[in-house]
C-alpha cells in the first residue's frame, strides 16, 4: 500500500512539474489554414473537420456511381454522375457560407448601433460587445455569447477577438472587431461617432448589394437551369440499356468528357462574370 501511495504522489507531482516546466508545443495548423477549412469557417461550421468533407464526398460518389451503375450499366455515364454527387457538399457548403454572409450583412448595422449606444451609456468595451450576446441580432447571438464565456475565462480581451474573429469568419466584422482592437488599446473618444458612421455605410452597402443580387438572380437560375438540363436527359436515358450504352463506346466517352469539361468551363465563366465584388478579410 505505501509503494503504491508513493507512486500515485510521483505521478502527480511530476503531471505538476510537466504543466510549468515543459515548453508548450506549438499549435497544429488550424482548419482554417486550408481552403476546405476556411470555406468551413464562412459557413459557421468550423467544428466540422475537413477529413469529414471529404470523407461524406468519398461516400457520395462510391453510392452514386454504384446506383447508376446498377441503372445504366455503362461506367463512363456512372463516374460523371458520382463526380457530380461528390461534388455536392462543397456546392452546399458555399450556398450556406453566401448566406450566413447575407445574413450577416443585414444586421451588422444594428449590432454596430448597439454597441454604439453601450459606449455612450457608459459601459466598458468589453462589457458592450459581450451585451451583443443576449441583446444583439439574433443572427450574431451565439458568436457573441461565446465572446462572453471567453472573456469571463481569461480575461484577455485581445485573445477573445481573434477567437471571435476566426467564428465570425465575415469580411465585415473583421473590420469591426479591429476598430475596437485599436479603441481598446490607443484609447478613442471618438469610437461612437466612428461606429455610427460605420452603421450608415454598412446600411446602404447591404441595400445597393440587395438590389443588385436581385437583378442578376433570374440571369443565374438560368444559366444553372441550362447547365442541368443536358445531364437531366441523360439521367433519364439510363434507364434505357440499348440507348445509354453507347456512351460506353470510345466515341461515347470523348463526347461525355467534353460534355463535362465545357458544362464545368461555362458554370465557371458564368459564375465568374456574374458575381459581385467580395470584400476581402483583413488581418485574418
Amino acid at each position: 500500500m505505501g509503494a503504491l501511495v508513493g507512486l500515485g504522489v510521483g505521478v502527480g507531482l511530476l503531471l505538476i512539474w510537466s504543466a510549468f516546466a515543459l515548453p508548450r508545443q506549438p499549435r497544429s495548423a488550424t482548419p482554417t489554414s486550408t481552403a476546405l477549412g476556411r470555406l468551413l469557417g464562412r459557413a459557421g461550421l468550423s467544428d466540422v473537420t475537413s477529413a469529414s468533407v471529404v470523407s461524406l464526398c468519398a461516400v457520395l460518389f462510391a453510392v452514386a456511381f454504384a446506383l447508376v451503375q446498377a441503372v445504366s450499366r455503362t461506367v463512363p455515364v456512372a463516374f460523371v454522375f458520382a463526380a457530380m454527387a461528390a461534388y455536392l457538399p462543397i456546392a452546399v457548403l458555399r450556398q450556406r457560407a453566401a448566406r450566413r454572409l447575407r445574413d450577416f450583412a443585414e444586421v451588422w448595422p444594428e449590432a454596430v448601433d448597439n454597441l454604439a449606444s453601450a459606449v455612450r451609456a457608459g459601459l466598458s468595451l468589453p462589457d458592450a460587445v459581450a451585451a451583443l450576446g443576449t441583446t444583439g441580432p439574433e443572427a450574431l447571438r451565439s458568436d457573441f455569447a461565446q465572446f462572453a464565456v471567453d472573456y469571463q475565462v481569461t480575461g484577455r480581451f485581445g485573445e477573445c477577438l481573434d477567437r471571435l474573429k476566426d467564428r465570425l469568419a465575415d469580411p465585415v466584422g473583421d473590420r469591426v472587431i479591429e476598430g475596437l482592437r485599436l479603441a481598446r488599446e490607443v484609447g478613442g473618444g471618438d469610437l461612437g461617432r466612428l461606429l455610427r458612421n460605420l452603421s450608415g455605410f454598412l446600411r446602404d452597402d447591404a441595400r445597393t448589394r440587395s438590389e443588385l443580387e436581385s437583378r442578376q438572380a433570374w440571369t443565374v437560375n438560368g444559366a444553372r437551369l441550362a447547365v442541368s438540363a443536358p445531364w437531366i436527359v441523360l439521367l433519364l436515358m439510363s434507364f434505357q440499356t440499348t440507348a445509354i450504352r453507347q456512351y460506353a463506346s470510345p466515341g461515347g466517352i470523348i463526347v461525355l468528357g467534353i460534355g463535362f469539361a465545357v458544362c464545368v468551363l461555362a458554370y465557371a465563366a458564368m459564375m465568374r462574370i456574374g458575381r459581385l465584388p467580395v470584400e476581402k478579410r483583413i488581418l485574418s
